[in-house]
C-alpha cells in the first residue's frame, strides 16, 4: 500500500532528499559541459557602460559561455556620437545592428520606436537563438527587447531592476521586471522591493552594480589630467570644472526644459569651465538642445559641449570634477563611489538611494537657487560611497548565469502573499461588518477579540496564559476559532489575524525573537506559520508598545498625527514610535525599548540587567517593589489603612497611601514620575513627536509629574509638547486589530 510522504520516517525523507540533491548536481555538471548561449543588447551610452564589464567576463570564459552582442537605439545615430564604434573599439564582434529610433524626440517618436523595435527583434532573436537575454535598466528600447524576448520563450536576466527614480522609467523599469526571468540588482532595498512586486527571491542575486567594478579599479589612473586637458583645455585644474548632463522628464516635459534653461542660466554667471553633454534621446530632448543653442553654449568660452565621452574618461572627469550638476543617474549612483560633490536637479532621481555627496534640488524654480547649490557644492569633497557596489558584480552574475538550470520550466512563477479566496458577492456578504481578530499574550491571560473597523469590541474572550509553547499555540487555535464561529452570528466578516505579544518581534517574518521574562518558552518563535496554517488566514504579529502605538494612530488620539510617541505604563515600560505616519522598528527590532532609556547611572537594577532604566523607578513592578520594602519596614500603612495578611502587598497600595498623605509613598511616586519624565524629555530631544500619549493603569497618575518635568528640563522648543493620557480600554487588542484592518483591505499581506 502507498503511503503518503507524510507518513514516511525521517529517514526515508533524507535519503530521498540526498537523491534529489544528487540528481540536481548531475544535471548542473552536465549543463556545465555546455556552454550557456548569452546574448547582450545594448540601446545606449549609459548602459553599455553597466553591460561592458559583464560582456568581458563573458567573453574571457569561452569554455563556459558563448557570447553574442546586439546593438541597437542610439548607438547608431550620428547626433549621439554613433557610440556603437566604442564597442568595436573594445573588439566585440557585433551580431546584429538594429536602426530602431524613430526621430522626433517627442511622445510619440518613443511609441513608434518601440514598435519598429518589435518588428525587427523577432528575426534577430530566432538566429541567435540564446538560452539567455542580458536586459539592464529603464530605458524603452529595453522595454521593447524584453517583450519580444518573453514573447519568444527566451530567458531575461534583467539588470537594475527594483530601484526607483520618480519618473516613467519606474514604469517601464518594473514592466521589465515582471517580464524577466532572473534579477541582478545593485542595493538591498532594490532586493525588497523586487520581493514585493512578488519575484521569486531564489532568482534575485544582489550583485551590485557592474559599472562598479571598473569604477573602483580605475579611479586613481595617472593620466587624469591629460584627460582633462583633452576636454576641457590646458588651463583647466583638477577639482576647478563642472560636468553637467541633464535629461528630459517625459511626464513633464515643459518643466525639465524650463529646469534645463535655469541650469544654463546659473552655470553662465558661476564662470566656472563646464563640460555639458548632450541630453539623452528621450521626447524633449529636441527642444532642450534648442535651448542650448539659443543661449550660445556650444561657442560660449567657459563651455565645451560634447555628444559622448568613453566611459573610461568620463568617470576621470567625473571623479576629479569640482562638482556634477544635473538630473542623470550618474550623479547619483558613479559619482558617489569618488565623493564628488553632485547637485540633482529635479524629480528625476529623487527616489533613488544616494550617498551624502548629493544635493537635492527638488524644486529647482529659480536661477538663484541652482546658484547657491553650486556656491554650497562647488569644491567640496566627500567621503567614498558604496551604496551601488564594491566592485564584485561581475563574478558574481557570471557565477548566477552558470547557475541557471535551463532544465526547469521556462514560465516564471510569482510568489503572491496569502490572501483569503474571493468570495462571491451577495447581500449578506456585502451587509457584514468588515472585522479582524485580536490576540493580546500578555504575561497572566491571553485574550482573544472580535474588532469591527470602528474599532468596536464585538465580542473578547480570556483565559490564563498557558505556561509551555504547545498549550498556548493550541490554546490560541481554539479560541480564535471559536471566534470565528461566533463572528458567523455577529454578521462579521474576519479579514485576519493580528496577534499583540511582549518581547521582540521580527513582523515582517511573524516571529517573536525574544520574549518577555513573563511569558515561558517564548523566544524564536514563528507565530504566523501555524495559526496562518491552522486558519487560512493572514496573520500580523507585532510588539505590545508597537501595537499601543497603532491602536492610538487608528483610533485614538493619534488618528490623523504624523508624529507621535506611545508611552504604555503597566507592569513593565514600553511603547512605540510614529514618524511620518509610520511605525519605527529599528535595523534589529528593537526600536521604541521606551524603559529601557537609561535615566540615572546607579538607579535600582532592571530585568534587562542593566540599572537605572526608567522601568526599574516607574514601572508597576518597581513600585511594588518599593511597596514591599516600604511595608517590610512599616512605613507603608497610613492610619486607617491595612492590608489583609494573604493579600500581596503590590502597587496600589503604594498609590493609595500616598494618597492617604504617606509622605515615603509620595517620594516613590515622585522620583517615578520624574524618572519617566526625565525619559520623555531624552524622547523629545530625539525624535521631536508633537504628541505623547501615556496608556496603560499608571498613566493617570504620571501624566502631571511628566508635564512638569518637561517644563522644568526640555528644550524650550519642546515644551509645548502635548502630554494626554489615552482614551482606549484595550491598546494591545486595537493595535492588533489595526495591524488586519489597515493592511488586509489594501489586499497585501
Amino acid at each position: 500500500m502507498l503511503r503518503g510522504l507524510d507518513a514516511r520516517n525521517p529517514h526515508e525523507l533524507y535519503f530521498l532528499r540526498m537523491q534529489r540533491a544528487e540528481e540536481k548536481m548531475e544535471r548542473l555538471e552536465n549543463r556545465m559541459k555546455q556552454r550557456l548561449r548569452v546574448c547582450v543588447a545594448t540601446c545606449n551610452r549609459a548602459d553599455y557602460s553597466k553591460l561592458a564589464p559583464i560582456m568581458f567576463g563573458l567573453k574571457a570564459q569561452p569554455e563556459q559561455f558563448e557570447l553574442e552582442v546586439v546593438v541597437l537605439g542610439s548607438h547608431l545615430i550620428d547626433d549621439y556620437g554613433n557610440t556603437f564604434r566604442m564597442i568595436e573599439q573594445d573588439e566585440f564582434d557585433i551580431g546584429s545592428k538594429l536602426h530602431t529610433i524613430v526621430r522626433g524626440e517627442d511622445e510619440a517618436a518613443m511609441v513608434e520606436s518601440v514598435g519598429l523595435a518589435l518588428v525587427k527583434l523577432p528575426d534577430v532573436l530566432q538566429r541567435l537563438a540564446p538560452d539567455v537575454l542580458v536586459v539592464h535598466g529603464d530605458r524603452f528600447d529595453a522595454l521593447a527587447l524584453a517583450t519580444a524576448a518573453a514573447l519568444m520563450n527566451i530567458r531575461i536576466l534583467h539588470l537594475e531592476g527594483g530601484e526607483v527614480s520618480g519618473t516613467i522609467d519606474d514604469s517601464i523599469r518594473h514592466a521589465i521586471s515582471k517580464l524577466a526571468h532572473y534579477h541582478a540588482v545593485c542595493t538591498r532595498s532594490a532586493e525588497s522591493h523586487l520581493i514585493a512586486m512578488c519575484e521569486d527571491h531564489s532568482r534575485i542575486l544582489l550583485a551590485g552594480c557592474p559599472s562598479y567594478d571598473k569604477l573602483l579599479s580605475a579611479h586613481q589612473r595617472d593620466d587624469y589630467t591629460d584627460i582633462i586637458k583633452t576636454w576641457l583645455g590646458d588651463d583647466v585644474k583638477e577639482q576647478d570644472y563642472i560636468v553637467a548632463l541633464q535629461h528630459p522628464v517625459t511626464t513633464d516635459i515643459k518643466n525639465s526644459i524650463k529646469i534645463y534653461e535655469l541650469m544654463l542660466d546659473a552655470l553662465i554667471s558661476f564662470k566656472k569651465r563646464t563640460l555639458i553633454l548632450f541630453p539623452n534621446i528621450d521626447a524633449g530632448s529636441k527642444e532642450m538642445v534648442r535651448v542650448m543653442r539659443k543661449k550660445g553654449i556650444e561657442q560660449h568660452p567657459n563651455f565645451r559641449a560634447v555628444k559622448h565621452v568613453p566611459f573610461d574618461q568620463f568617470i576621470q572627469l567625473v571623479a576629479h570634477a569640482g562638482c556634477m550638476v544635473g538630473n542623470s543617474s550618474c550623479g547619483v549612483r558613479e559619482a558617489g563611489a569618488f565623493g564628488t560633490p553632485v547637485i540633482n536637479l529635479g524629480t528625476r532621481q529623487t527616489g533613488r538611494e544616494t550617498g551624502e555627496n548629493v544635493l537635492h534640488v527638488r524644486d529647482a524654480d529659480t536661477q538663484n537657487k541652482i546658484y547657491h547649490a553650486l556656491e554650497l557644492q562647488f569644491g567640496k569633497r566627500y567621503p567614498c560611497s558604496k551604496i551601488y557596489g564594491d566592485g564584485n558584480a561581475v563574478q558574481r552574475i557570471l557565477k548566477f548565469l552558470q547557475s541557471i538550470d535551463l532544465s526547469e520550466p521556462l514560465q516564471k512563477k510569482f510568489c503572491f502573499p496569502a490572501v483569503r479566496e474571493n468570495i462571491s458577492q451577495d447581500i449578506d456578504h456585502i451587509l457584514e461588518t468588515q472585522s479582524a481578530l485580536a490576540v493580546d499574550l500578555g504575561g497572566t491571560n491571553l485574550r482573544v477579540a472580535i474588532i469591527s473597523m470602528k474599532g468596536k469590541v464585538m465580542r473578547k474572550y480570556t483565559q490564563p496564559n498557558p505556561k509551555t509553547y504547545e498549550e498556548r499555540i493550541e490554546l490560541i487555535l481554539t479560541m480564535c476559532k471559536q471566534a470565528i464561529a461566533d463572528a458567523v452570528h455577529l454578521n462579521c466578516r474576519i479579514l485576519g489575524v493580528g496577534v499583540s505579544t511582549g518581547g521582540r518581534v521580527n513582523p515582517q517574518e511573524g516571529i517573536v525573537l525574544d520574549s518577555t521574562k513573563l511569558i515561558k518558552e517564548w523566544s524564536s518563535v514563528d507565530l504566523r506559520a501555524p495559526v496562518s496554517r491552522a486558519l487560512h488566514l493572514p496573520v500580523w504579529v507585532d510588539n505590545d508598545g508597537n501595537c499601543a502605538a497603532l491602536a492610538e494612530k487608528k483610533f485614538g488620539h493619534g488618528s490623523g498625527v504624523e508624529n507621535f510617541v506611545t508611552i504604555i505604563t503597566g507592569t513593565g515600560i514600553g511603547g512605540g514610535i510614529i514618524q511620518h505616519g509610520e511605525l519605527i522598528h529599528g535595523s534589529t527590532f528593537c526600536a521604541a525599548e521606551l524603559g529601557h532609556i537609561m535615566v540615572s547611572l546607579e538607579g535600582p537594577e532592571c530585568s534587562c540587567g542593566s540599572h537605572g532604566c526608567i522601568e526599574a523607578f516607574s514601572s508597576g513592578l518597581a513600585l511594588q517593589r518599593e511597596a514591599k520594602r516600604l511595608h517590610d519596614e512599616d512605613l507603608l500603612l497610613p492610619d486607617g489603612m491595612s492590608v489583609n495578611n494573604k493579600e500581596q502587598v503590590n502597587a496600589v497600595h503604594l498609590i493609595n497611601a500616598a494618597r492617604l498623605g504617606n509622605r515615603k509613598a509620595e517620594g516613590v511616586l515622585h522620583t517615578a514620575g520624574t524618572a519617566l519624565g526625565v525619559g520623555i524629555v531624552n524622547i523629545l530631544h530625539t525624535v521631536n513627536p508633537s504628541l505623547v500619549i501615556l496608556s496603560g493603569v499608571l498613566a493617570q497618575h504620571y501624566v502631571t509629574p511628566v508635564q512638569q518635568v518637561i517644563s522644568q528640563r526640555a528644550l524650550s522648543s519642546t515644551r509645548d509638547i502635548k502630554v494626554v493620557t489615552s482614551d482606549l480600554e484595550e491598546p494591545a487588542l486595537l493595535g492588533a486589530a489595526s495591524m488586519v484592518l489597515d493592511y488586509a483591505t489594501r489586499r497585501t499581506y
